[in-house]
């Protein structure tokens, strides 16, 4: 296993995984549901889906910033975007736009006022992604990541849960013991959350105004 993020690898990772994403993804529902109450957003707003997947968190978000606001996917995957776009489709969402492309090279259509990485370690490992997403932000924008972490070692039958559930969803396991530390050089008052007994977390901080 290479020592970072391998895009091959996750392309080919999740083109195997798209059609049991979601089931896959069912038992961290109240994590996600954490995670975007903690971009506390208003209606009007608009919010990047970072790594959107096949779009769970769609609905979340589009009723969170309403009829007036917008929210903008990007995923690297054409099979698991196949399927956030056919989520928008039969949803009937007129403001969600999505996008393919790696993140650290995706173009974002207009400045928005929040970003959420949800079980996107891959790309958090990435400091050319993170720096694209930022740029995309308006000053005081909220940015929440969560997904897996390791527990602390003492935690062992939590980090034996969290080992083979990272395997399936990363292309390296490095960082894992601090997935959010790229976000700390640009959200300064970053604050962190260990969920589901260390095994995963949710981190939020503002862009400095």
């Amino acid at each position: 296993m290479k020592s970072g993020p391998d895009r091959e690898a996750a392309l080919a990772q999740y083109r195997r995984r798209a059609s049991v994403y979601d089931f896959e993804l069912a038992l961290f529902e109240p994590l996600r549901r954490q995670a975007v109450a903690r971009l506390e957003l208003q209606p009007g707003q608009t919010v990047i889906d970072v790594g959107c997947g096949t779009g769970l968190s769609l609905p979340l978000l589009v009723a969170a910033v309403g009829r007036r606001g917008h929210v903008i996917g990007v995923e690297q995957s054409p099979e698991m975007l196949a399927r956030a776009r056919e989520r928008v489709k039969h949803a009937g969402w007129r403001r969600v736009e999505m996008v393919e492309s790696p993140v650290e090279t995706v173009h974002i259509p207009r400045q928005a006022d929040a970003a959420l990485f949800h079980f996107t370690h891959d790309i958090l490992q990435r400091a050319d992604a993170v720096a694209n997403v930022m740029a995309a932000l308006r000053p005081g924008a909220m940015v929440v990541a969560s997904g897996l972490k390791w527990a602390p070692r003492w935690a062992v039958a939590v980090n034996a849960l969290v080992l083979p559930a990272a395997l399936r969803s990363v292309t390296s396991l490095a960082g894992l013991d601090a997935p959010w530390h790229l976000l700390r050089a640009h959200l300064p008052d970053l604050k962190l959350s260990p969920v589901l007994f260390g095994g995963a977390y949710v981190a939020s901080g503002r862009l400095p105004q």
